[in-house]
């Protein structure tokens, strides 16, 4: 039996998936949760603990850590899938043989690249490289009826992106940014599988951000409902058969531009001006098990077989499914919430920390009314329950 890594910062909704194919499974993830899957060769960076605080995130995680703790996995493996919070790159040469997925991806994690290579072709945001305060504040300067935000020249999930303003806090330490023009619009994103001769986009998601639910210039990600529908969009756009198309065209000619292969995702914002491409996120994405849910396939194996040469067939979505990613609203010490649509779950008595992850709810059905109601009362339910513990400790 073939071994298999999955080594990333959360690895459990792959794990899950993975435990259904016919290989012997390793993993290594930051973050454990009270329903990640135990299997017998895992290692973990976090360990949650009653009355235990998990830190901020931002300031703890570093790939390095991961791989570090992996050595012998990864030289033990026949395979090795990295999702988010490792990159390819940060693997030797000789061991990016065992990757089931993209390796050479240099010119698309560096945004500016990235946008240099496209920016003839599609349509894009005007994108500078600016590395100290002097040079963001010429490109203000020189382009004055122009709203800009800044994104470090590699990343993902949102973190680190801010408007480039008069209340602009930034120290750039020797880092790097982009500095994009600030498109408003809808966040829309597309889930492809891509072998070496052909790619297929097999579902389009709206992509949700904290400014969705909040309007507070927040761009970091909190889930996503597939598939992109008139109803699922939520908003008062007519030609989205005419959306779709553009997204699946679109999608299909950049993985290919970019050699991809595996499964992969586009984002995008739309606007009057039309589809603005934002971003390629070369590895599985955060629509995962939405995917799963509304298609019926294991997300897992079809990147698997992309990898080696296989689209699958995939059929009309069955479902719709929503994700989102609770945030703690305050410093919390997680009690037993009993939820059927809840994942992700801290371990009892743990501390999250204001503005952290706290929980992700995930469900489905085949009415979109009923699913929005579903989880945003779960949204509530969670919330409520934070409210009473503060109520109780003072």
């Amino acid at each position: 039996m073939k071994k298999l890594l999955l080594i990333g910062i959360d690895t459990r909704s792959m794990l899950n998936s993975a435990l259904k194919l016919d290989y012997e499974i390793y993993s290594t993830s930051y973050f454990s949760t009270q329903d990640t899957p135990a299997v017998k060769n895992q290692k973990i960076i976090l360990k949650e603990s009653y009355g235990e605080s998990c830190g901020e995130f931002e300031n703890q995680f570093n790939s390095e850590i991961l791989l570090e703790v992996s050595a012998d996995y990864i030289e033990e493996v026949d395979y090795i899938i990295p999702v988010s919070g490792v990159s390819p790159t940060d693997f030797s040469k000789n061991d990016r043989k065992k990757i089931l997925g993209n390796t050479e991806i240099g010119n698309i994690e560096n945004k500016f690249k990235f946008f240099k290579e496209i920016e003839n072709e599609f349509l894009t945001p005007m994108t500078f490289c600016v590395s100290d305060i002097g040079e963001v504040n010429e490109i203000i300067k020189s382009y004055s009826n122009t709203r800009f935000i800044l994104k470090p020249l590699q990343g993902s999930g949102g973190y680190g992106v801010q408007l480039a303003d008069n209340d602009l806090n930034l120290e750039f330490n020797d880092s790097k940014y982009i500095m994009q023009e600030y498109v408003t619009g809808i966040n829309l994103s597309s889930s492809v599988l891509a072998s070496k001769s052909d790619a297929k986009t097999i579902i389009n998601s709206r992509l949700l951000t904290e400014n969705d639910f909040e309007n507070n210039n927040s761009f970091v990600y909190v889930g996503n409902i597939v598939p992109l529908s008139e109803k699922s969009i939520m908003s008062d756009v007519e030609n989205i058969d005419e959306i779709n198309y553009k997204m699946n065209e679109t999608s299909e000619i950049l993985s290919k531009k970019f050699n991809l292969i595996g499964s992969n995702g586009v984002d995008y914002i739309l606007n009057e001006n039309g589809l603005y491409v934002i971003e390629i996120n070369p590895r599985i994405q955060g629509t995962f098990e939405c995917v799963e849910k509304s298609l019926k396939i294991n997300m897992l194996e079809a990147h698997i077989k992309a990898c080696q040469g296989e689209i699958i067939d995939v059929g009309k979505p069955q479902y719709y499914s929503y994700k989102k990613i609770i945030y703690s609203p305050v410093r919390n010490k997680y009690e037993n919430i009993n939820l059927d649509n809840i994942y992700d779950l801290p371990h009892v008595g743990s501390i999250t920390e204001k503005s952290e992850p706290l929980l992700t709810i995930i469900d489905k059905d085949k009415d979109f009314e009923k699913l929005y109601k579903k989880v945003e009362l779960t949204s509530e339910i969670v919330n409520k329950s934070i409210i009473e513990y503060l109520r109780g400790t003072k």
